[in-house]
């Protein structure tokens, strides 16, 4: 056995493999270890099918690759991957189930997936075994089908071969060890003992400068060797395969095979078998299992039925296919299936180890697993992947989370793999959790609150005798019951004041001797004055956009620094590891402190915000403590709110007039009072995320995880200004390489009367399609639709008519100049 390669991919399922075929397609010396036999994982129990259905543009991608990848395989490696292309029909039986088909259909034209609708005569005519006259249609993916998981594994690990990758098979991983250059991994040969599989005394270490985890449902114990969290826990998935259908197998006899049956609505997917149906249920109460590792007795084993959980989903598959009820059942599965808590894999570095990859918690692993080795494989061996792989990355989930947290929320994943994903989707899973000491406060003024990194944070404030299921009966494809109060917070700010709760910000403090001189290369833009704040951006080495920070300088060498709530762990990382590269290339010394949950965060803003803080400020000269002159725009003072001191910043995301109030968050319960107290006079208003999310883009603020990723340059988002391109930067010299590919624009749009763009859609310029929105809502300043997104350069000049695709039609949409609202920032700036 090889004891020395570039990279060791430890996995043998279908996962580990695609990434080892894809690590030696591009060259690397690669070594696979497999603990047991290829495809003993999850793979081989799974029913192989290749859904291209998904509301995630990353993941969307991911798919289209690994269904594309499949397909050539045989004529690369001579062995049939058993792909059957018969089609996926995925069924709606109510209006809604048809909104959530027409906004998926405009995320999969931003990624050329191919796609048709058919009404349920269309169904009946071309497949007379299903029922339809419930139906309100259908998305039919003519490309799609199922695969065999077995054949697939084994074709992918020939072609990984046929590019120099070893496959080593009945190799357990021990032990990891990074030296600074590069990982020892501990190694045991596995044996057979007793029908089990054990460690023998033999062992290696094998040198490896790149590892990447692929373990399935093993990733507990991964998770233990690396001294990290992985909040991959599987699941239990049922499945069943009857006895011949005799109409089935008539129908064939002129037929090829029937295509992939998904009824959404009743929670469960069919597809032929030999003549039968393999149905598999997405139930209700499937619990997670190994939630501290695989027991060592656990091989290719399954779990005892419970077909009574599954009985529902059983009666409407008869229902569905009415020949299917006099079938009897000849084999059935329960196996465990890897989940994760909001049901994206896990893919990208490991928090806090360098060289370290995962690959874990794949519930769709069959699926993902070409993409997936394509994709990571280029973010190992280019930098970065062509699309933005920040929505997988593994350290979206922080150090908060727990075994108990991951596996509650994991089989909440499972049981809403067929719930309808509505944009303003907020599950209910082990919530509350993370409040900040307003969250009562809040909750009694009527917020709705949506979560962030675990955080509660109101969406919006509803009715405050609103019952429980307000929110979630509201929900919509198009304008839910929580639009008009949203509309109102927006006109509160634009006309008034609002009060709005930023406490998830993510916040870090940089100090050190070398603190100007990181900072100064690891951002962008010129490093503020003491007293002063800019905006500024992070590149990944490729050149792109990897955090937008609002920097405040404090201290000659002091720097407080916020960044986006859902990114907490993923911004820390990759600021840690930055300063370690800058003290190893002799860079003065640097430390980084995550101060998140020390302070609080209010944002004021509106006409009337000055006036309230008037009422509340200490200071010997209160009528000018806050003026242009004492504390003008885009700086930060501080200052005194009643008894609690507070780091006010002067700006704002809704684009007036408006401070962020930064305080001890232990004294939030206090200021949020007196706040209330001294707006009631001026008509504050309670605002949420979503009123703030439509005007920040009246004002073109471009947003991280939107507007801003990996797979755009600020100059491409448009963000010349704070660009300083007369200093050296990290990733400098590959941004200017890449040019400007595409231009982020904002759009005004004339849409439907009962709808808003949720940032997902396509966009078009004389029938072709030339972009694609990544935001969108209400403005209320012109109202009309809003939207943000990206465009051919030629196609961004304002003024340039082009077309957005919302349910099905194309509505006309004008490119605005940016910032259309106040674009001369004379409502932030004014005195008073």
């Amino acid at each position: 056995m090889k004891t020395h390669v570039r990279a060791l991919v430890v996995g043998g399922g279908a996962v580990g493999t695609g990434i080892a075929y894809h690590l030696g397609r591009a060259g690397w010396d690669t070594m696979l270890l497999e603990r047991d036999e290829l495809t003993s994982g999850s793979t081989w129990h799974a029913a192989g099918l290749l859904p291209l259905f998904n509301m995630s543009y990353a993941t969307t991608h991911i798919h289209k690759y690994s269904v594309d990848f499949y397909k050539g395989l045989e004529a690369e490696t001579g062995l049939n991957a058993g792909f059957y292309v018969v089609g996926n029909l995925r069924m709606a039986q109510t209006d809604a189930r048809m909104d959530e088909y027409m906004l998926y259909s405009s995320v999969a034209e931003t990624a050329d997936v191919y796609h048709e609708f058919l009404s349920p005569k269309e169904i009946a005519d071309r497949w007379p075994l299903v029922r339809t006259e419930d139906l309100k249609g259908a998305l039919f993916h003519p490309q799609d089908g199922y695969i065999n998981p077995a054949d697939v594994t084994m074709a992918m690990a020939k072609g990984a071969r046929q590019h120099g990758v070893t496959i080593e098979r009945k190799w357990q991983v021990d032990g990891y060890k990074w030296t600074g250059s590069e990982w020892e991994v501990s190694v045991s040969k596995m044996v057979e003992k007793g029908g089990n599989l054990v460690p023998s005394d033999e062992t290696a270490v094998i040198r490896a400068e790149h590892v990447v985890t692929a373990t399935g449902n093993h990733a507990q114990r991964t998770a233990r060797l690396l001294g990290i969290k992985i909040p991959a826990i599987p699941v239990e998935h049922q499945y069943i395969v009857t006895e011949p259908d005799p109409a089935l197998v008539e129908w064939r006899k002129t037929h090829d095979q029937h295509p992939v049956l998904r009824d959404a609505d009743a929670k469960w997917y069919v597809r032929e078998e030999r003549g039968g149906w393999i149905l598999g249920p997405y139930e209700r109460n499937a619990p997670a299992r190994f939630e501290y590792g695989v027991p060592d007795s656990f091989r290719a084993d399954l779990f005892p039925l419970d077909l009574e959980r599954i009985e529902e989903e059983y009666m409407s598959m008869i229902h569905r296919i009415p020949s299917s009820e006099s079938v009897g059942l000849k084999d059935d599965f329960n196996g465990p299936i890897c989940y994760t808590p909001d049901g994206n894999p896990l893919v990208g570095p490991a928090p806090g180890l360098r060289n370290m990859w995962l690959a874990e918690g794949f519930s769709f692993g069959i699926t993902a697993a070409g993409g997936t080795g394509h994709y990571l494989a280029q973010l190992m061996t280019q930098g970065e992947a062509e699309i933005d792989m920040a929505s997988l990355d593994p350290k979206r989930y922080g150090r908060w989370m727990t075994t108990e947290y991951a596996a509650r929320k994991n089989e909440e994943a499972y049981e809403h793999v067929f719930i309808l994903h509505h944009p303003d989707e907020e599950r209910p899973a082990c919530r509350p959790l993370r409040t900040a000491p307003a969250y009562d406060r809040q909750k009694a003024k009527g917020a709705q609150f949506g979560q962030v990194n675990g955080w509660e944070r109101p969406n919006y404030y509803g009715p405050v005798d609103a019952p429980a299921d307000f929110d979630h009966d509201g929900r919509s494809f198009r304008r839910g019951t929580w639009w008009p109060h949203a509309e109102a917070e927006a006109k509160a700010i634009r006309e008034g004041a609002g009060l709005i709760d930023a406490t998830a910000f993510t916040k870090h403090w940089v100090s050190g001797p070398g603190a100007t001189a990181f900072l100064d290369w690891f951002t962008t833009n010129k490093l503020p004055k003491v007293g002063r704040i800019n905006l500024t951006y992070a590149l990944t080495d490729a050149g792109t956009t990897r955090t937008e920070y609002t920097i405040v300088r404090r201290e000659e060498n002091g720097y407080y620094l916020v960044s986006a709530g859902a990114s907490t762990a993923y911004d820390a990382d990759y600021l840690q590891k930055s300063m370690e590269d800058w003290i190893a290339n002799g860079g003065a010394w640097v430390m980084a402190h995550d101060v998140t949950t020390q302070w609080g965060v209010f944002a004021l803003a509106g006409p009337k915000s000055r006036d309230i803080l008037k009422a509340l400020v200490k200071d010997a000269d209160p009528a000018t403590a806050l003026s242009n002159k004492r504390f003008p725009w885009l700086s930060a003072r501080d200052i005194e709110l009643g008894m609690v001191p507070t780091l006010a910043i002067r700006v704002a995301y809704t684009g007036e007039l408006g401070w962020e109030l930064h305080h001890p968050i232990e004294m939030q319960t206090h200021l949020w009072d007196r706040l209330m107290e001294a707006g009631e006079p001026h008509g504050l208003t309670l605002v949420g995320a979503r009123a703030q999310n439509w005007l920040r883009q009246e004002k073109s603020y471009r947003a991280f995880g939107t507007e801003l990723g990996r797979d755009a340059t600020p100059l491409e988002a448009g963000l010349d200004r704070f660009v300083d391109l007369e200093k050296d930067f990290r990733g400098k010299a590959a941004m200017e390489a890449l040019g400007v590919r595409s231009k982020c624009v904002t759009l005004l749009i004339d849409g439907p009367a009962d709808a808003d763009p949720w940032g997902k859609e396509a966009l078009f310029a004389d029938g072709e399609r030339v972009g694609r929105l990544t935001s969108g809502g209400w403005s209320v300043a012109f109202g009309k639709q809003i939207g943000m997104g990206y465009v051919r350069p030629d196609l961004a000049a304002p003024g340039t008519k082009l077309q957005v695709r919302m349910f099905r039609e194309l509505y006309e949409a004008v490119v605005a100049e940016d910032s259309p609202y106040d674009p001369t920032n004379a409502r932030i700036r004014v005195d008073g």
